[in-house]
């Protein structure tokens, strides 16, 4: 199947521009994002539905279909959830998106309760290629060019792994950074907010909307401090990826960075396997209510909630215990480096829409609960999008940021 005429990713920071100095206004941001998806919708399939009615913001966004908006449902990609009611009251974590100036216009495609089963979205960077999950419809609409501002969920790799497949910049916040309220989560420990843009410029300038604090792209231009994470205990690193991250680092010591070896590699080898361990456990009681119609949920769920409910109580303190273990002697190094640079994703996007990929390179940091950035640009040999990550200290998402918009300028 042929590529559909996808436009380059719309960029937030020149739209936020154009609005401040009058050359263009809200209404036209909506229609433009509204005649983008018309053009390009029917090949991607990022979208369950479309609200007539987006409200008073300006900037378009996109919403993971987990995530309440007022006078849409909330389906989560199950067929248990498919006649659901319109939600009554936005999410928590919406009502703060709209009063940063964000406009949701639709519910964007998810995997089946946030987990592996895929959706019918497709990945614009890579027709015939997976665009991850379960955040697939927010990251494709951002790759694409649809809208500028998407949001999604993380608990395994599910905003992390779309954006480095689909070649966009993604932020996943600090666990507990904002309210889950009306969101159907999968496992309480471990699920956080994210959001996409084309670039961590694009983040930057998001981010500042949201919280009120100064533009990360503009602030510290202190020689950056960073580690190198290589991931070689998993053993799951291609060669180009592994490649990749060794060009990023030496653009950051050619401006002047220090890039020191990540010192906890067997660490976060041991939290990766932690990860499913919690994430089982949890998901079995968090939705307990559809693991009793098992056969209205796809396999990879059932068998999730299987495990989780035949997991011991012992086992899951064992895991939570590694973890906070984990949590204090990573904290330590990151008192002294302003982020981790890393792989996102094994490789490319797998081929096929079977599947959403592998979010073993996520586990670790999702179950630690920090920040994490994902950063577009490279390419495999076939032209594909190589996700590059950088990861920061609990709570310091703008200093994270900072950092993503100083590599991001660098050229090979």
């Amino acid at each position: 199947m042929s590529a559909a005429p996808y436009r380059r990713p719309w960029s937030l920071r020149a739209l936020v521009d154009d609005l401040r100095t009058g050359r263009t206004t809200p209404a036209a941001a909506y229609e433009r994002a509204r005649a983008r998806i018309a053009e390009t919708e029917p090949d991607l399939r990022a979208w369950v539905e479309l609200s007539d009615r987006p409200g008073p913001g300006a900037i378009p966004l996109g919403v993971k279909d987990i995530i309440d908006v007022a006078g849409l449902p909330t389906r989560c990609g199950s067929v248990l959830r498919a006649d659901s009611p319109a939600a009554t009251a936005d999410a928590a974590v919406v009502s703060a998106w709209r009063r940063a100036g964000a406009a949701p216009i639709g519910k964007t495609v998810t995997t089946e309760f946030a987990f592996f089963s895929p959706g019918p979205t497709r990945n614009p960077a890579a027709p015939g290629h997976t665009p991850g999950g379960s955040s697939s419809g927010s990251a494709a609409a951002v790759a694409a060019g649809q809208v500028p501002l998407a949001i999604g969920s993380q608990t395994a790799g599910s905003v992390t792994r779309p954006a480095a497949y689909c070649g966009v910049a993604s932020l996943v916040m600090t666990h507990g950074r904002f309210s889950t309220d009306g969101v159907t989560g999968l496992a309480g420990s471990l699920d956080a907010h994210g959001f996409y843009a084309a670039t961590a410029s694009d983040l930057a300038v998001a981010w500042s909307a949201l919280t009120g604090e100064p533009d990360p792209a503009t602030q510290f231009s202190t020689p950056l401090r960073l580690l190198v994470w290589t991931a070689d205990p998993l053993g799951v690193v291609s060669d180009e990826m592994a490649a990749a991250v060794e060009a990023l680092r030496e653009r950051a010591v050619r401006i002047g960075a220090q890039a020191d070896a990540f010192p906890q590699e067997q660490l976060i080898a041991e939290v990766t396997a932690a990860h499913p361990v919690i994430m089982a456990y949890e998901a079995a009681r968090e939705r307990a209510e559809e693991a009793a119609d098992p056969d209205r949920l796809s396999r990879p769920l059932t068998d999730l909630l299987r495990i989780g409910a035949t997991t011991s109580d012992a086992d899951y303190r064992a895991a939570l215990a590694l973890v906070a273990r984990a949590r204090t002697e990573v904290g330590r190094v990151f008192s002294e480096y302003h982020a981790v640079l890393g792989p996102a994703v094994p490789g490319a996007a797998p081929a096929g829409l079977a599947a959403t990929g592998d979010p073993v390179l996520s586990r670790a940091w999702q179950a630690l609960g920090v920040p994490a950035l994902a950063l577009p640009g490279a390419r495999d040999a076939r032209g594909l999008p190589l996700g590059l990550q950088l990861l920061g200290a609990h709570g310091r998402e703008g200093d994270l940021l900072t950092v993503g918009t100083r590599l991001e300028g660098t050229r090979p």
